[in-house]
C-alpha cells in the first residue's frame, strides 16, 4: 500500500489525532454511565450485568471479517469514516433504548463499530508514523486517553448533576459527529500497489523466512493484546461498579474510572520518553508488573482498610497503578508492528492480531461476573491481575520481539 499526501503531513497527523479524540470521548461517555444503565434496567445480579456487557465484545468479534473486507475494498480512510460514524450513532441509540433487548442489540453494534474503528484508525496512525519516520503512535493513544479522561470527568459531573444518560449521549454524539465531519478530508488516501510491485519481492526461501518471523511476532503480540484487552475491559466496564458494589462508596466518591483514565492518559503522555530509556520489550515488562501490583492493591490490601474514605484512597492508588501499566501496552504493540512487520500490510497484520485477541473482551465480563457472583468482585479483580504477570512473562521470554526487523 502506498499513500498520496494530498495535504501537509501535519494536517494529516492532527486529523487522525482528532478522530482518536472523538473515539475516546464517545467511549468514556458510555463507560461512565454504565452504573446508571445498570440501575435503570434493575440489573442487580452482577452475572446478568456481565452477560449484557458481553454483547459488546461479541460485536467486536463480528467486526473482524467485516473490517478486513472493507479495508481491502475501500481502504482504511473510508472504513474509518463508516466505523467511527457507526460507533458514535450507536452511543446515541443506547441512550434512547426502551427495553433491555434493544439495549443489548445496540451494545453489540457499539462493539462492532468500536473494533472496526480500532483497526482502521490505527492503520492510519501507523502509516502516519511511517511518514514521520519516528515513533509517534503513542501520541495518538495519549490523545484518545485525554479525551477519555475528559469524557470520564464529564460523566462524573453529569451523574452528580442528575442529568440522565439520554441528554448526555445526545450532546456527545453531536460534538463527535462534528469532529469527524471536519477531519475526514485530511485522512490518508490509499491506492493499491500494482502488480509490478511483485517483482520487488525477495526470493521465495527468504520470503518464507520473513513470513515465519511475522507470524511468530504477530502471535506473541496478539497474545499480549488479548491479555491487555481483558485488563482494559475489566477496568472500563467494572471500575465504577467496583466502587459501588465492593467499597460501597457514595456517588460523589465513585472516582474509580476517572482516576484510572487520568493515569492511563499520563502513561501515554510519558510513553515516548519511556521508549528513549528502555527497549519496547522492557516497557511491556514494567507495564505487566504495574498492572499486577495495582490489582493486588485493590483486591487484597483493600481488605485491611476499615473506613470508606481510606478504602477509596487505597483503591484509587491501585487503579492508578493499573492505569499507568496498561497505558503503554497497546501503543507499544502497534509501534512494534510498524517497525518489525514489513512483508504484511498493516491492516492485515492488525486484523490477524485482532483475530487472536478478540477472545479477551469476549470472556472478560462473563469471567468477572461469574467469579463475582460466587467469590466476590475482589477475587475477580485479583484473577485479572495475573494477566499482568502473563504479559511480563511473554515480553521476558520472547526472542522474536528482540530480533531485528524482518526487513533487515
Amino acid at each position: 500500500m502506498t499513500n498520496t499526501l494530498s495535504y501537509p503531513k501535519e494536517k494529516i497527523r492532527y486529523a487522525v489525532l482528532s478522530l482518536f479524540l472523538a473515539q475516546g470521548l464517545c467511549f468514556a461517555s458510555w463507560a461512565s454511565r454504565l452504573t446508571d444503565i445498570k440501575s435503570s434496567f434493575d440489573l442487580q445480579d452482577l452475572l446478568h450485568f456481565g452477560l449484557l456487557i458481553t454483547l459488546q465484545p461479541i460485536g467486536k468479534f463480528l467486526a473482524i471479517p467485516i473490517v478486513g473486507f472493507l479495508m481491502q475494498r475501500i481502504g482504511s480512510k473510508n472504513t474509518v469514516l463508516i466505523s467511527l460514524g457507526g460507533f458514535i450513532i450507536s452511543l446515541f441509540f443506547i441512550g434512547l433504548t426502551p427495553n433491555i433487548y434493544i439495549l443489548g442489540t445496540f451494545f453489540m453494534l457499539f462493539g462492532t463499530f468500536w473494533n472496526m474503528t480500532d483497526i482502521s484508525l490505527n492503520t492510519q496512525a501507523i502509516e502516519v508514523e511511517r511518514i514521520y519516520g519516528k515513533t509517534i503512535i503513542a501520541t495518538f493513544h495519549a490523545g484518545w486517553s485525554i479525551a477519555a479522561c475528559i469524557g470520564a470527568l464529564i460523566g462524573f459531573l453529569m451523574i452528580n448533576l442528575n442529568i440522565n444518560p439520554q441528554v448526555h449521549f445526545i450532546v456527545i454524539t453531536l460534538l463527535c459527529l462534528a469532529v469527524v465531519g471536519y477531519s475526514s478530508r485530511f485522512l490518508l488516501d490509499e491506492i493499491r500497489e500494482d502488480k509490478t510491485a511483485e517483482l520487488a519481492q525477495p526470493k521465495k526461501s527468504k520470503f518464507k523466512l520473513k513470513t515465519i518471523f511475522s507470524e511468530l511476532i504477530l502471535i506473541q503480540l496478539g497474545l499480549v493484546w488479548l491479555f491487555a484487552l481483558i485488563i482494559e475491559n475489566t477496568m472500563f466496564d467494572w471500575s465504577n461498579v467496583y466502587f459501588e458494589s465492593t467499597i460501597h462508596a457514595p456517588k460523589t466518591m465513585q472516582v474509580g474510572f476517572l482516576v484510572f483514565m487520568v493515569m492511563m492518559t499520563t502513561g501515554r503522555l510519558l510513553a515516548n520518553y519511556a521508549y528513549k530509556i528502555w527497549s519496547k520489550t522492557t516497557v511491556l515488562k514494567v507495564a505487566g508488573a504495574l498492572i499486577f501490583i495495582g490489582f493486588f492493591t485493590s483486591s487484597v490490601l483493600i481488605g485491611h482498610v476499615e473506613t470508606i474514605t481510606l478504602k477509596v484512597i487505597v483503591n484509587s492508588l491501585g487503579f492508578m497503578s493499573i492505569g499507568l501499566g496498561i497505558s503503554c501496552i497497546v501503543p507499544t504493540i502497534y509501534s512494534i508492528v510498524g517497525e518489525k512487520v514489513k512483508n504484511i500490510p498493516v491492516g492485515t497484520a492488525l486484523t490477524i492480531m485482532s483475530g487472536i485477541s478478540f477472545v479477551g473482551p469476549l470472556v472478560t465480563n462473563v469471567l468477572v461476573g461469574y467469579i463475582s457472583k460466587h467469590w466476590g468482585l475482589e477475587m475477580a479483580y485479583l484473577t485479572v491481575g495475573f494477566f499482568g504477570i502473563c504479559i511480563l512473562l511473554i515480553a521476558s521470554l520472547s526472542k522474536t520481539m528482540r530480533l531485528k526487523s524482518a526487513s533487515n
